[in-house]
């Protein structure tokens, strides 16, 4: 249940998901390193699936897309081994941060 709404959510924001999943899969008692890898495959897969909803919508813009993914590849080799190197209670705490910090800064800028 909680993947379907996750993937409403997540093809209606271009937020990808793993903001709810791996707190989620935290709580059912995943180390950290599993959760963020668990929810990778998710958001992987629910990546292709809005891709080709909106592609029918034709709400793509693939050079950009594209442009960003490749940066986007080449970082995402660095992210699991910086990861490796942080603990779970230090994810936690940054996660957390990053989730407050990001919420805060959608609510400063709902007005524009």
């Amino acid at each position: 249940m909680l993947g379907f709404v996750v993937g409403i959510l997540s093809s209606g924001s271009g937020l990808g998901g793993g903001f709810l999943v791996v707190p989620y899969l935290i709580f059912l008692g995943k180390e950290a390193k599993m959760a963020v890898g668990t929810s990778i495959l998710f958001v992987g897969m629910v990546a292709v699936s809005s891709l080709w909803a909106h592609s029918k919508l034709d709400d793509v813009d693939i050079k950009t897309g594209l442009i960003l993914a490749g940066g986007g590849i080449i970082g995402a080799q660095l992210g699991p081994r910086i990861l490796q190197n942080i603990s779970d209670q230090n994810f936690k705490t940054g996660f957390a941060v990053l989730l407050i910090g990001t919420g805060i800064w959608l609510l400063i800028n709902a007005k524009s």
